[in-house]
């Protein structure tokens, strides 16, 4: 069993990735339902919550059926981002989390983000100061480096480790790469197999499918993965893991129905969230990742996305399914 503080994990634990307007408390409760052990909130400004602005607060709400769950923030400034890191604590998470990995231009460009790798003193004094500031475990979520010629990956999370940070999460790439190319893992399976590192390290990026997740664990030899981009509109993909992981087999994609019931379970957690309008104006943006590859869900994309209430999604989703078993009817009686 991993063991990050107080927290217990399984022996090879799924973590869900801190995603910007996606990982919020509604997707995040059909990914805990569907396995994912360890998961976190969107990344929250440290300015915006010193500034009490009502989005960075609005992301820190949490709730029990999450748990271990841990907040992440980001921000340039030590000192703001010490108190918006006793501001998170008292959120009740299980553990917070430092954002040293965002290479999205307003963020990595001001010194947060990926940027603060360019200045690994200021990182570790910022990473020891909220160590001492909050009672939970600290983390940290970062890249290899803001470009190739400036990894040094083992450096920063003996830096990290020396100050107190109790597990690491390394995507494979460089601010530089953004999400393109490949990630490399050799760099991460360096870290992990060092003598000098005893925190557990987690690996992320380009893992999206089940026998890819557990070829990557067997090769690099990480604690566990941390899963993203592959799960939105696919929190299936926790299960799927950890069945082919036990197993050896593959789990049968969901069908139909378990997709609809999955949008309609999302849909109302975003609803309770955020009251009726805006929830399903910000479930508008999922539609089509859950139903990607579906024949014929062009034409209903349109009709979920102009729906203004939760009886008239169900509505359109419930004449998706009609159709779709009337035309599986019709394949069998005509080739069966």
């Amino acid at each position: 069993m991993l063991q990050i503080g107080d927290c217990t994990l399984g022996a090879f634990p799924l973590l869900l990735a801190p995603m910007e307007d996606v990982s919020d408390p509604p997707f995040r409760a059909v990914c805990k339902e569907n396995g994912a052990d360890l998961m976190y909130t969107e990344f929250i400004s440290s300015e915006g919550l010193i500034r009490e602005a009502a989005k960075s607060v609005k992301k820190l709400e949490i709730y029990d059926y999450e748990r271990p769950i841990g907040i992440q923030i980001f921000g340039d400034v030590i000192e703001v981002m010490r108190e918006a890191a006793a501001i998170a604590e008292r959120a009740a998470p299980t553990l917070l989390d430092i954002n040293y990995g965002c290479p999205v231009k307003n963020v990595a460009c001001k010194g947060a983000g990926a940027g603060i790798l360019l200045d690994l003193p200021k990182m570790q004094a910022m990473a020891g100061e909220i160590v001492k500031q909050v009672s939970i475990p600290v983390t940290v979520k970062m890249r290899l480096g803001w470009d190739h010629q400036s990894i040094k990956i083992l450096e920063v999370v003996q830096r990290l480790q020396d100050v107190g940070v109790q597990a690491v999460t390394i995507h494979g790439r460089t601010r530089q790469q953004m999400y393109k190319g490949e990630a490399d893992w050799s760099y991460i399976a360096a870290v992990k197999a060092h003598p000098s590192i005893h925190i557990p390290i987690f690996g992320n990026g380009d893992i999206d499918s089940p026998a890819k997740a557990v070829a990557y664990k067997n090769q690099y030899g990480v604690d566990g993965i941390m899963i993203g981009r592959a799960s939105i509109g696919y929190p299936w993909i926790f299960r799927e893991i950890k069945h082919y992981h036990a197993t050896g087999e593959l789990l049968p994609p969901p069908t139909l129905e378990e997709r609809i019931e999955t949008v309609k379970k999302h849909l109302a957690h975003a609803i309770q969230w955020k009251g009726e309008r805006l929830g399903i104006l910000e479930m508008r943006r999922h539609y089509t990742n859950y139903f990607r590859g579906l024949h014929g869900i062009k034409n209903y994309r349109l009709n979920l996305v102009e729906a203004l209430s939760y009886t008239a999604v169900c509505d359109i989703l419930e004449e998706i399914m009609h159709v779709q078993q009337q035309e599986s009817n019709v394949s069998v009686h005509v080739y069966g």
